[in-house]
């Protein structure tokens, strides 16, 4: 592929990036399925980060190769141009499964250009757009896509800039049978848009892993999200992290997951503030149905009735202590929980990078894959 790139870019008199240039060689003769890893924030090689121009050619080299399936291009300098490059690459290219864009400055032109080459793709299974300001058309071009598309599994649209496209989103999902997992934190949802979702939510019965943190949920946003629990069996992990959902919302949450044909497997609720009542009426509610196996509670109010439920569900091998963001420990008697680094922490973008993926490596960030077993594996 070296001699590809250095050859187009002498065509095209684009200077070469040296870091193409290298990643390029190094993938030579790796044979197929390559994960082609071009990030902006590569800390182990010397980096250029990737322009517009840069995409020109990187497309053109990739335009017929039967190699790459996943593509990596966080935080680079890629506009609208860019991704009009990359719309083509595509309509062309027939192999790649795999395509992140995270941290780029793709707007809604851009947006527009990826989702319309995406509407008779039938290679691509993950996209993940997170943090370019597409806004809401540009995720309007997304919501029409997905009617159409039949091979996308993952869509991450997290802090877009969106402000209430989840009606679009709903008529997505009612017809949509292909998603799988689909990100929409930071986007403002309100209880309303929440409602909308659910709406279409009720007729999708392939989206198995559904993110809603960090959005302005509260507990009537609970109470349509544990309609859906009590009638979808489909949803099997639930991110609703840094919202409000409170005690109201978590026991509503509690009495569809205490159903014994509600599948969710992993509930993620830090920081709702839920006191109490909520928690102690999750705890119960692990004990009727085993299908729920994974919990993080931290950032709610841990108080001493809590503290006890959680150590009972644990000592009672319930809650495993890898499955949970919390661990119980006894002082003068009285029991207290101290947060430990577990959770659906995959997309967690904002997590200090050290590690190779973007990792602490004492916050050891944890993938929960809705396609596998349900294990909690190193990003």
């Amino acid at each position: 592929m070296e001699g590809v790139y250095l050859s187009l870019c002498n065509e095209l008199r684009v200077s070469v990036n040296a870091y193409i240039s290298q990643v390029l060689r190094e993938t030579q003769n790796c044979g197929r399925g390559i994960s082609l890893k071009l990030t902006g924030n590569e800390r182990l090689k010397e980096v250029a980060r990737l322009t517009d121009s840069d995409l020109l050619v990187l497309s053109k080299t990739l335009r017929n190769d039967l190699t790459v399936s996943a593509l990596d291009l966080r935080y680079n300098c890629i506009s609208d141009d860019g991704a009009r490059y990359l719309a083509d690459l595509i309509q062309e290219n027939m192999v790649l499964q795999s395509l992140d864009l995270m941290g780029n400055n793709i707007e809604v032109e851009g947006a527009e250009r990826i989702a319309k080459s995406l509407h008779q793709n039938v290679t691509l299974k993950r996209l993940r757009m997170t943090g370019n300001k597409i806004g809401n058309r540009g995720a309007m071009h997304f919501a029409s896509m997905m009617q159409n598309n039949t091979a996308l599994e993952e869509l991450d649209m997290s802090d877009c800039d969106l402000e209430e496209t989840t009606v679009h989103m709903a008529q997505m999902l009612a017809v949509n049978q292909t998603l799988k997992e689909l990100h929409m934190g930071k986007q403002g949802m309100t209880d309303s848009g929440v409602e909308r979702l659910c709406e279409g939510l009720m007729s999708n019965h392939t989206l198995r892993y559904l993110d809603l943190r960090c959005n302005r949920i509260t507990r009537d946003g609970a109470k349509s999200l544990a309609e859906v629990l009590k009638q979808n069996n489909t949803l099997e992990i639930l991110d609703l992290s840094s919202n409000r959902i409170e005690d109201e919302g978590a026991i509503c949450l509690s009495e569809a997951i205490a159903l014994t044909h509600c599948r969710l497997r992993a509930l993620s609720i830090p920081s709702n503030n839920i006191g109490t009542a909520g928690l102690v009426s999750l705890t119960k509610a692990m004990g009727k149905n085993p299908h729920l196996t994974h919990i993080y509670i931290w950032g709610n109010r841990l108080e001493e009735p809590v503290c006890v439920a959680f150590s009972q569900l644990i000592a009672r091998g319930t809650l495993l202590k890898e499955h949970t963001d919390v661990f119980p420990y006894e002082v003068d008697g009285h029991f207290y929980l101290a947060e430990v680094f577990h959770g659906l922490r995959r997309h967690y973008y904002w997590t200090p990078s050290i590690g190779e993926d973007g990792d602490t490596a004492s916050n050891a960030a944890l993938e929960l894959n809705p396609s596998h077993s349900l294990d909690l594996q190193p990003c």
